[in-house]
C-alpha cells in the first residue's frame, strides 16, 4: 500500500484496493481471511504485479538483458546455460531482498527456448527460431473442443457450431499469431473429424445414414458399405464417404473459421 500511495493520489482508489486485499476468499460458503497476496485470477493481480515489478523491469534493463514480462510471468534471454543460472540466482535474491516477494521455485528454471513456454507459446529449435504453440495450449484447445462436441450432449449441429464459433474466433485472435501453420492445419483436421463423428452419431440408424450419404453425393456402393460398417464414429469420421459428404466447404458454409496463421 505504501508503494501504491507513491503513485496514486486518490484516497478513494487506495481505500478500494485495500478493501480488495483484505476482503478474504469465499470457500465452501465460508469466508477465509487473506494473510498475503491477492486471490488467484483476481482482477487486481495484474495491476499490482505491474506496479510492484516495475522496479524489476528497470533492474533487468539496466543490466542490458533481453526480457519479456506479462504481470508476474517473466522470461529473460541469455546466451548460455551458465549465464542463465547466474542471472536466475542474482534476480531471485533481488526479488526476495529488494522487493520482498517470493519466487516460485517450481516454475522457475533455466532452459532452451524450445523447452520453455510463455503465455501459451514456445519456440522451435531451429537456427532461426519461430513462435509455436506450447503443448499445454494445444491440450487446452482440444479439451475445450471435446466438451463442446461431445457426442452425448444432444442438440443439432447448428447449435454446436454456434457454441464453437465465438471460442474459435477468440482463440485464433490470440494463437493465430504463431509461425507454425502445419500445427494449425493438423488442429483443423482434428476439429473437422470431431464434427463429422458428431454428425454421424446424430444420423443414428443405417437407413438414415445411407440416405444422408447418397444425398450428399456419395456413390451407391460406398454409401452402403459405410452405412452398415461396424466401426465407430471416430474411425468413420475420416473415411472416404464422410470426407466426400462433409468436405471443408460444408464446414465453411456453417461459418466455422479456418485455423490459419494470421498475418
Amino acid at each position: 500500500m505504501a508503494r501504491l500511495a507513491q503513485r496514486i493520489r486518490d484516497k478513494r482508489g487506495l481505500k478500494l484496493i485495500r478493501a480488495f486485499l483484505t476482503a478474504g476468499v469465499l470457500e465452501q460458503g465460508l469466508v477465509s481471511p487473506l494473510t498475503a497476496g491477492t486471490p488467484q485470477g483476481g482482477p487486481l493481480s495484474p495491476l499490482l504485479s505491474n506496479i510492484v515489478l516495475d522496479e524489476l523491469d528497470r533492474e533487468v534493463t539496466q543490466r542490458e538483458l533481453r526480457f519479456v514480462r506479462y504481470a508476474d510471468d517473466c522470461q529473460i534471454y541469455v546466451r548460455s546455460c551458465r549465464a542463465g543460472l547466474r542471472v536466475l540466482a542474482s534476480l531471485t535474491r533481488f526479488i526476495a531482498n529488494r522487493l520482498k516477494l517470493r519466487v516460485n521455485q517450481q516454475k522457475s528454471a533455466v532452459g532452451m527456448g524450445a523447452t520453455r513456454t510463455f503465455l501459451g507459446f514456445s519456440f522451435t529449435a531451429a537456427r532461426e527460431p519461430k513462435r509455436r504453440l506450447a503443448p499445454s495450449a494445444i491440450r487446452r484447445f482440444k479439451s475445450r473442443i471435446r466438451v463442446v462436441t461431445r457426442r452425448t450432449r444432444g442438440g443439432s449441429i447448428a447449435r454446436i457450431v454456434r457454441d464453437l464459433i465465438p471460442y474459435l474466433r477468440g482463440w485464433l485472435g490470440y494463437f493465430g499469431k504463431c509461425q507454425t501453420p502445419s500445427v494449425l492445419h493438423r488442429l483443423a483436421e482434428w476439429l473437422r473429424r470431431r464434427l463429422r463423428s458428431v454428425i454421424w452419431t446424430q444420423w443414428r440408424r443405417g437407413a438414415m445414414r445411407f440416405a444422408a450419404l447418397r444425398k450428399r453425393g456419395v456413390g451407391l456402393a460406398l454409401a452402403a458399405r459405410t452405412a452398415r460398417s461396424a466401426h465407430g464414429p471416430w474411425r468413420l469420421a475420416q473415411s472416404p464417404a464422410l470426407t466426400i459428404a462433409l468436405p471443408k466447404a460444408y464446414f465453411d458454409s456453417l461459418g466455422i473459421p479456418r485455423l490459419t496463421v494470421r498475418r
